[in-house]
């Protein structure tokens, strides 16, 4: 599974940063860094729903206060 963040200004204003050191967290804590994918990309064109973050070119609206419940709900569930 590839999750993508995007870092782009709107969205690193939003919290990306944040987002991405959860995830990366997340991932180490849950073992699945073997099953899951964390990127980054620059704007996806979707600034006003950010922080994006896709799955499988599913986009998702995501903020650091949601990426724990995300992170269980998206990709932990989906594994």
């Amino acid at each position: 599974m590839k999750v993508t963040v995007c870092i782009g200004s709107s969205c690193h204003v939003k919290g990306s940063k944040s987002v991405i050191d959860q995830l990366q967290n997340l991932i180490t804590e849950n073992n699945v860094a073997d099953k899951v994918e964390l990127a980054g990309t620059f704007c996806t064109g979707n600034c006003e729903k950010g922080v994006c973050v896709t799955i499988d070119d599913q986009l998702f609206s995501v903020s650091p206060d949601t990426a724990k419940s995300f992170f269980e709900n998206e990709v932990l569930a989906k594994l």
